[in-house]
């Protein structure tokens, strides 16, 4: 990929889905906690971070193949492409 040009997993991304709450659900599930969330852009799924110790959102990633995440922080507008080891602003 060149520098300029995002892949086309990060690309593919037309309407940006968002967490419907600010929760883990396999982590409250758990009686766990999580340090910060991530959002399939494919399917919706809301995972927590790999700074997590139990790490949803790759764990997803990892068992679909779905490959970009957005995050669900306050005030980060990213994507994170996993095949591809790519990060997008929007």
């Amino acid at each position: 990929m060149s520098e300029t040009e995002p892949c086309q997993h990060l690309t593919a991304v037309i309407k940006l889905k968002t967490a419907p709450e600010y929760a883990c659900p396999e982590c409250v599930a758990l009686g766990d906690t999580w340090v910060h969330l991530r959002v399939c852009q494919q399917c919706g799924h809301v995972g927590c971070c790999d700074s997590s110790r139990n790490k949803h959102a790759t764990r997803h990633f990892q068992a679909s193949q779905h490959p970009v995440v957005s995050s669900a922080e306050p005030g980060e507008q990213w994507l994170w492409c996993y095949v591809d080891e790519e990060m997008a602003e929007y």
